[in-house]
């Protein structure tokens, strides 16, 4: 097959952020079909786009990878002749791979001026429908974007890895129809207690999967009170935590990169927010998806809620009641 276009996609991680930029990826796909599009990431999330429809081929490189493998890498990639190149990271690492490349090139620009009033202000300065995704296309904007419309997220699992998830489940004591639970994020400040977790699950008649890897203590806290469920914290491949949300009723957790796949594979979230807000990518995308947040004036506080919280306690988590959430899990 001849190809009319080749086109180099680059953004190097996290799970969540990688997931969102499926979106303008379908974008590109549709206004070239006939495109070579290659996909550029960190060789420990390029599993999350296995099998995408709208991805060619794929570039993984070491998080650790030195100045100069940096540069063999840039030279690479300027051997390919690409015609477009979208950068959807903007960082040191990007505009070294990207420097003085003759193909035509795109990059996100970063609201940081607006974050910081907001953060150290509290002054919203963001347009109303400002959205990560929106930010993602106006990086598209000149050659593959339809104006405010922007394709769902999309992530694939095959037909196997899904009944392989099944009888996983199934050979330890998961039946029937369950909730995944991802309370765990890479700050603790966006983890909604461990106990309140405990107090919602023990309520429900449907079992629960918890997903998260070894770090995430809140997982094995709640594993220990959890009347009904199964801890596969740290015991999962990404691969095989997105087949077990595949086969998901729900998903309820943190802003973090699970539940945003969740979304990229149509299964409904119950997203619980704490620090961030949709103004630093915290949003949900799917109809049938509900976000958990109190509007207070301290919110947001930071990009990715990794600050600690300046209060006497976290009010924008702790007001969040365990009846809420059960009556979002039983909304639909």
């Amino acid at each position: 097959m001849g190809y009319d276009q080749k086109i180099l996609i680059i953004r190097f991680s996290s799970i969540g952020d990688i997931v969102l930029t499926t979106s303008p990826l379908n974008s590109l796909r549709n206004a070239f079909p006939n495109a070579q599009i290659t996909y550029l990431t960190l060789d420990q999330f390029s599993p999350l786009l296995e099998y995408h429809p709208d991805i060619d081929y794929l570039i993984s490189i070491n998080k650790q990878s030195t100045i100069r493998e940096l540069f063999e890498l840039r030279r690479y990639l300027i051997a390919k002749d690409y015609d477009f190149i979208f950068d959807f990271h903007n960082s040191i690492r990007s505009n070294i791979l990207t420097y003085n490349n003759n193909s035509k090139f795109y990059q996100i620009k970063k609201p940081r001026w607006n974050r910081f009033f907001l953060f150290l202000f509290h002054k919203n300065q963001f347009e109303k429908d400002y959205s990560v995704i929106k930010m993602y296309h106006e990086a598209i904007n000149p050659i593959a974007s339809k104006k405010n419309y922007f394709p769902k997220t999309k992530l694939s699992i095959s037909n196997y890895e899904k009944e392989k998830a099944r009888s996983f489940l199934l050979t330890n004591g998961i039946v029937g129809n369950y909730l995944v639970i991802v309370p765990g994020a890479a700050w603790s400040q966006k983890q909604w207690h461990s106990s309140n977790y405990i107090r919602t699950l023990n309520q429900l008649k449907k079992p629960s999967v918890l997903l998260g890897t070894q770090k995430d203590q809140i997982c094995f806290q709640i594993a220990e009170k959890l009347n009904n469920g199964l801890n596969l914290a740290g015991k999962t491949t990404i691969r095989e935590a997105l087949a077990i949300i595949s086969n998901a009723d729900k998903i309820i957790g943190s802003d973090t990169g699970l539940t945003h796949a969740a979304e990229a594979l149509s299964v409904p979230v119950i997203m619980i927010l704490g620090p961030t807000s949709s103004e630093t990518g915290a949003d949900v995308n799917l109809s049938n998806s509900i976000k958990i947040e109190k509007d207070i004036w301290c919110r947001p506080c930071s990009q990715n809620g990794k600050f600690p919280c300046y209060r006497s306690k976290q009010f924008c988590l702790d007001s969040i009641e365990p009846q809420e959430v059960l009556q979002s899990i039983n909304r639909n």
